[in-house]
Parts: C-alpha cells; sequence; structure tokens
C-alpha cells in the first residue's frame, strides 16, 4: 500500500500537465520562393497553434524551392512541435520545399503533383561542392528517419549516385510523382482537395484558422531582398560621409543612420546577422566619430573603424550566423557591399555635381563661383593667396570656410583637424582647392 502511494506520489510530481486540445487546424501557406522571411511567419503560426493547442498544422506547399538555410530554419521548427503537421503538396514540393515536406508527420499529395530534386544549387543553377551536397544528404537522412520513410530515396533526391532498383538508375536524381511517392512510401495519401484532406485525417469539424503573413513579416521579407538591402548599405555609406563632410547633425546622417537599423534590424530579425556583427558595427562608428572629432587627422583609428564597419556588414550580408554558409551565399555578399560603396561614391558626386548649392550641400563641396562682392575669391585668383595667412571661421575635419586676404574661401586641409578660429596658412592652390595647413606649424 505504501509503495503504491509513492508511484502515485512520484508521478503526481514529475507528470507535466498538457494543455487542452482544442478543436483548431491552423493552415500556413509555403508558396513561391523559399526565402529568410518565410522562417519568421512558419514560426509564429506553429508558436500560435502550440498556444491554442491545435489539433494539427497543415502547410500548403506549392514551391519550386529557394534559399537552402531558409528551409533548415522551416525544417527545424516544424520538427521542434509535438502537434500533428501535415505536408499538402498542392502540385509540387521541389528542392528547399522537398526538405520542408519530408519534415511533417504526413505527407498528403494531389494527383499530378511531384516531389523532390534536392540538389544543392548556387544562384545560377549550378552544383555546388561535395560539402554542401553532404549536409543536405545527412539533413534528408536524418528527416526520413525520424518520420519512418525510406532514407535511400530521401537521399537520392540530392544525390544521383544513389541507387535506386526499379525507380532510378545512377545518374538521375529522385523526383517521385505523385503515384511513385504513394508506392514508395514517401507520401501517406493522395487527395483531390482541401476539404477531402480533412476528411481523411478526421478534421471536417475543425474549426480552420487560415493564417496568412502580416505586414511586418512582409516589411522584413521585402528589407531582406538582395537589391533593397544594397540600397540601404548605400545610403547608410552616403549619410555617414554627408555628415562627417558638414558640421552639426542634419538629414543625411539621420537617413543613414535609419537605412542602416533599417538593415541590421531586419538581418537580425532573420538570424543572418548576430548580436556580434551589430556591436562590431557600432564600434566601428564609434572609432571613425573619435577620428573625426577628437583626434587630429586620420590614422590607425579610423581605418580601423572602417573596417570593423565594412566586415560588420559583410558578415550580416554573408549570414554567417546561419547553420549553413556555402560559397555562393558569399561571393553574393561581396557583391552586394561592393555594389553598395561604389553606388555610394556615385551617390556623393552626383550631388556634389548636379544639385543647387544649398546651405544643406554647399558645405559638401567646395565653391568657385561666389559673387566678389560678397566677399569671395574667383577660381583664377586663388593661386595669388598662397603663402598668405587668415583664419579659419568653420572647424575643419578637413573642409571648411575660412577668411583670408579679407576674402572667405573654401579650404582644405591636408588630413589635421583645424578649430574654428585658429589661424592658417595657404600652402598651395589646386585649381579650385586651396590647400591649408594650421599657422606656425
Amino acid at each position: 500500500m505504501i509503495k503504491f502511494a509513492v508511484i502515485i506520489l512520484i508521478s503526481f510530481l514529475f507528470t507535466q500537465p498538457t494543455l487542452p486540445q482544442s478543436n483548431k487546424v491552423y493552415v500556413a501557406h509555403i508558396e513561391s520562393e523559399i526565402d529568410l522571411g518565410l522562417a519568421p511567419y512558419i514560426t509564429r503560426v506553429i508558436d500560435e497553434a502550440e498556444k491554442a493547442g491545435a489539433k494539427a498544422i497543415i502547410f500548403k506547399i506549392n514551391t519550386l524551392g529557394g534559399r537552402v538555410d531558409a528551409a533548415i530554419q522551416i525544417k527545424d521548427a516544424i520538427l521542434s512541435t509535438n502537434i500533428l503537421t501535415i505536408a499538402f503538396i498542392d502540385r509540387r514540393a521541389i528542392s528547399a520545399g522537398a526538405l520542408i515536406a519530408l519534415s511533417n508527420d504526413k505527407i498528403v499529395m494531389v494527383p499530378g503533383g511531384s516531389i523532390g530534386a534536392a540538389t544543392v544549387v548556387n544562384q545560377s543553377g549550378k552544383k555546388v561542392g561535395e560539402k554542401y551536397q553532404s549536409f543536405m544528404r545527412s539533413e534528408m537522412r536524418t528527416i526520413a528517419e525520424k518520420n519512418g520513410r525510406r532514407k535511400d530515396i530521401a537521399q537520392g533526391m540530392v544525390d544521383e549516385r544513389i541507387v535506386v532498383k526499379g525507380l532510378v538508375d545512377s545518374t538521375q536524381l529522385i523526383t517521385l510523382t505523385t503515384e511513385e511517392a504513394l508506392k514508395y512510401g514517401i507520401a501517406d495519401t493522395t487527395v483531390a482537395d482541401f476539404n477531402s484532406l480533412l476528411k481523411a485525417f478526421n478534421l471536417q469539424n475543425a474549426t480552420i484558422i487560415d493564417e496568412e503573413s502580416n505586414w511586418a513579416e512582409d516589411v522584413v521579407r521585402f528589407l531582406n531582398n538582395a537589391i533593397v538591402s544594397s540600397i540601404l548599405i548605400m545610403i547608410g555609406f552616403f549619410g555617414l560621409f554627408a555628415e562627417v563632410k558638414t558640421p552639426g547633425w542634419g538629414l543625411p546622417g539621420t537617413m543613414g543612420i535609419i537605412a542602416l537599423i533599417l538593415f541590421f534590424g531586419s538581418s537580425y530579425i532573420l538570424a543572418l546577422a548576430s548580436i556580434i556583427d551589430i556591436v562590431l558595427f557600432f564600434v566601428g562608428l564609434v572609432l571613425i566619430a573619435l577620428e573625426i572629432f577628437v583626434i587630429p587627422g586620420f590614422g590607425i583609428t579610423g581605418i580601423s573603424g572602417i573596417i570593423m564597419v565594412i566586415v560588420s556588414l559583410f558578415l550580416a550580408l554573408a549570414g554567417t550566423n546561419l547553420p549553413y554558409v556555402d560559397s555562393s551565399m558569399i561571393s553574393i555578399a561581396f557583391i552586394q557591399l561592393s555594389s553598395s560603396l561604389v553606388g555610394a561614391i556615385l551617390l556623393i558626386f552626383l550631388f556634389a555635381k548636379f544639385l543647387p548649392k544649398t546651405n544643406s550641400f554647399s558645405r559638401l563641396i567646395l565653391a568657385d563661383s561666389e559673387k566678389t562682392n560678397k566677399g569671395f575669391v574667383a577660381a583664377n585668383r586663388l593661386s595669388k593667396i598662397i603663402g598668405k595667412e587668415g583664419v579659419a571661421l568653420t572647424t575643419l575635419r578637413p573642409a571648411g570656410m575660412a577668411r583670408i586676404d579679407g576674402k572667405r574661401i573654401d579650404v582644405v586641409t591636408e588630413g589635421d583637424y583645424i578649430e574654428k578660429d585658429e589661424k592658417i596658412i595657404v600652402i598651395r592652390s589646386e585649381g579650385i582647392k586651396v590647400v591649408v595647413v594650421k599657422a606656425g606649424k
């Protein structure tokens, strides 16, 4: 009797309470291209289904594939739940879509559907190296084993060297039709439509919660687009450069900071960027600011800051925080970062050359056509002031305004930092550029 009571007590202490199961079925959509923006949406649907104690989650799949790293995140999220998961392949689950489908407890296909062809390829569609194929084979083998499906067929979807008798030889990747998937135990059943699927799993009386992606997930997905993220980096570089060249703080710097926050924020949400990448970026900005505003000239501190900023952006673009990174992702990150830098330089040139010389933009360039009755010197007379002393009217870091021989002149230092009201001396004139140093140097 005492032994029985002890057993009951231990069972009571160590039994985990479970949420009562509701009569809800959640539906998520995996359609078009699979990208990193899809992962937060799928994770949210699974979390909501778990909180509601749902009977099942149905993933409607119709995709030709996409990013392997995104598919791995989605696969991990599906495997993490104890709720019944059903892959409803409405036409096709190819490449990364096959990995996601095989992660589900059940696979249902419509007549005329297909699943397979999961070889890892780069952006141009060419097969990547054995290292990445081995990784993908392992992923497919693991999920097939977990869900009681044939491992050889799962691996044969990645590697054409795997022979499945009666299906393919050693020269073909495996892509199964609906009938073949049923025959070889990859699919569990076939149905004509969604309502038939519900009946097949006795879910016809369930409350269907059809979840679409929300606006925040759509925004993050948009910001992660390669073109959009490159533009954000370009705006960030341009804005920061503009603020370096102008006194105070203005619109360009604000735009630059907002653009970089959007870039790193979306990258962090999608697990592309880690906290280390973000910290590295802001430390780089601090070092650049110290070099500009505190330390005269431009040396090791500023160069270190620039390197840290560029490295942090590259790491976020390459997604080195992800469990899967291939050479094509690194190459694309390099191209994106390079194009952003070139774009920022072109943008700076265009703004300096073609924008009207307003108060905001006139401080970014050297003026050579101001009227002499307002105290400015024409470009053809600048050579006559070499050797003359003057006073800095603005802080020179390194460009700014000075008064020389009674005239207001745009000047630039050789990299030194000169405070406002300090005496300067002209050392040379290069066209419209007047180069000065601190007097007595």
